[in-house]
């Protein structure tokens, strides 16, 4: 039987407006007759109830033919609203047991060549815990001597689109982590103190800086004169 959006509230008017069983309520609604029986012993009158025609749920024919007959069981329609506000949660990932000796393989190469990627999201693409990431990471895992790090698309556990939007997503995240932070770290002003040239006086020879302090002599000048 389909699954009808306000089982209790649908029971509520069905007591209401028809002549319908509580084992035929109960049937359609999902419930149990003594819960109907109360629902009709107005325990439940602060429940507005819900008209299953009205919403897609039920067809007058059916509704019909259960009030001529109280062995006739009603089938519930697929209600627009009911698909509306179902939850879309994706079922949990399944990895064939042939394939599962080749997880480690695929948490070893995140481990290597992606390290951006958090556990939670190698544990969600990959359908492992983060027990088991975190074995592979420090060589703790039982078969640490074998593991090697395979690409898990080649190994078929993901799709290539699954895992580069995965490792995409990894590194916008790092990439907004490492702007907030400022980027890399500047050295503060004061501790690198610039290199100033120096240049050491040039010192003169001192036997040439005794002939230019030495006072020239009439002999220097005109040579020695001859008795």
């Amino acid at each position: 039987m389909t699954d009808i959006l306000y089982p209790k509230a649908t029971a509520v008017w069905m007591v209401d407006n028809t002549s319908l069983t509580f084992e035929q309520i109960a049937d359609f609604c999902g419930l149990h007759p003594l819960e109907v029986k109360r629902i009709a012993d107005d325990i439940a009158h602060d429940i507005r109830g819900a008209d299953p025609i009205g919403n897609g749920q039920l067809t007058r024919e059916e509704l019909d033919k259960a009030q001529a007959d109280p062995n006739y069981r009603m089938q519930a329609q697929v209600s627009r609203h009911a698909e509306l506000l179902k939850t879309n949660k994706k079922a949990p990932k399944y990895t064939p047991v042939s394939r599962r000796q080749d997880r480690p393989d695929a948490i070893a190469w995140f481990v290597k060549h992606h390290p951006e990627v958090t556990d939670a999201q190698i544990a969600k693409l990959l359908g492992t815990t983060k027990a088991t990431i975190e074995s592979v990471r420090g060589r703790t895992h039982w078969n640490t001597a074998n593991i090697k790090p395979v690409d898990p698309v080649t190994l078929g556990l993901v799709g290539q689109l699954e895992l580069d939007a995965v490792v995409k997503k990894a590194a916008d995240k790092r990439a907004k982590e490492l702007a907030k932070a400022g980027g890399a770290t500047l050295q503060p002003a004061g501790e690198a103190e610039p290199q100033v040239e120096t240049h050491e006086p040039e010192v003169a020879d001192e036997e040439d800086d005794g002939r230019r302090r030495a006072e020239p002599t009439v002999e220097g000048v005109f040579g020695r004169s001859e008795d």
